[in-house]
């Protein structure tokens, strides 16, 4: 293959980028924020949780990103009796050799899909922190790195349907994005049903005709190239007056810290490179804010009984923090 210019390379990831998300409608319709914030995370090396009441395609959505994209996947469904060595693997006797010798888990991937998320204890969810964060198991202190490049895309239903665990501060804050997918409006419910009952099989996405249209040299290309997009003092500053404001907001027992102002920093920066712009602008910022804030700030007991939301409450920020020109 010829090389290419570091421009050239962008530019053809960028289109790669944006086919994936052709791809990946031709079996989930609508849900268009969710698709975006797929591939912002994908730029910017996060993760992603994907929160939806059941039956909204949640994980015919990652099924579908993952189709369209020429890397190793993998797929945990958590339930309740699963265990941590079930996802990052375990040491296996090996009688013939009379050794120890460790066996992959699920982990070991390019792509992994952790449906469910929260249908098991904070035990096994714990199992990721460090997968999420470093980048590698460690199992009888030996670190075992994981494949690059790697990215966890976990879903879950609402905490207040039964059978469920909320997550942990820790390990919230290690998704770069959560995505919320709310019940489609009703023409794109009709077009669901249409291609249903045209033969539509979720099953087999092949037969939807969903191809691999990029792959990691893309996204080593985009990676690159988003981290060549500008910022101007301006609007750093402006990315930390919104994390200051929230730790000020009376509804918020808990404000957004530092990193979380680095994730909405990167976030930004992404989707900028993906409009094919090479700077930041504060409406960059502020489209990334509520998916990059909401699962890292914390409602006050007494404004949740108000019936106030995390969402609510960014807005609010975003409308009173001052904009740079």
């Amino acid at each position: 293959m010829t090389d290419l210019s570091p421009i050239d390379a962008a530019d053809r990831a960028r289109a790669a980028l944006h086919a994936v998300r052709t791809e990946v409608g031709k079996a989930v319709v609508g849900q268009d924020a969710a698709v975006s914030g797929l591939v912002v995370a994908l730029l910017s090396r996060g993760h992603v949780l994907l929160e939806g009441v059941p039956g909204v395609a949640k994980t015919l959505l990652v099924r579908s990103l993952a189709a369209s994209l020429a890397l190793d996947t993998k797929r945990v469904q958590f339930t309740a009796d699963l265990m941590p060595g079930d996802v990052t693997g375990s040491l296996i006797y090996d009688a013939r050799g009379a050794r120890f010798s460790f066996q992959e888990g699920p982990v070991f991937t390019n792509l992994l899909l952790a449906d469910e998320i929260n249908r098991t204890p904070p035990k096994t969810q714990a199992a990721l922190l460090e997968s999420m964060e470093e980048r590698q198991v460690s199992v009888e202190g030996r670190p075992r790195p994981l494949p690059d490049p790697f990215m966890v895309i976990a879903t879950q239903n609402p905490v207040e349907y039964e059978g469920t665990y909320p997550l942990p501060e820790a390990q919230l804050d290690r998704f770069l994005l959560k995505l919320t997918m709310p019940l489609p409006p009703r023409a794109e419910e009709v077009e669901v049903l249409r291609r249903h009952h045209g033969g539509f099989d979720p099953r087999d996405l092949a037969a939807a005709g969903v191809r691999q249209v990029a792959g990691a040299e893309d996204l080593a290309a985009g990676r690159a190239a988003v981290g060549r997009v500008r910022v101007a003092s301006e609007v750093l500053g402006y990315v930390v007056d919104i994390a200051r404001a929230t730790r000020a907001a009376p509804a918020l027992a808990l404000g957004a810290s530092p990193r979380a102002a680095t994730a909405l920093l990167a976030a930004s920066k992404a989707w900028a490179w993906l409009q094919e712009r090479p700077f930041v602008t504060p409406d960059d910022v502020k489209a990334l804010a509520r998916p990059v804030l909401r699962h890292r700030v914390a409602l006050r007991p007494e404004a949740e009984l108000e019936g106030v939301s995390a969402d609510g409450v960014l807005e609010g920020v975003l409308v009173a923090v001052p904009v740079p020109r």
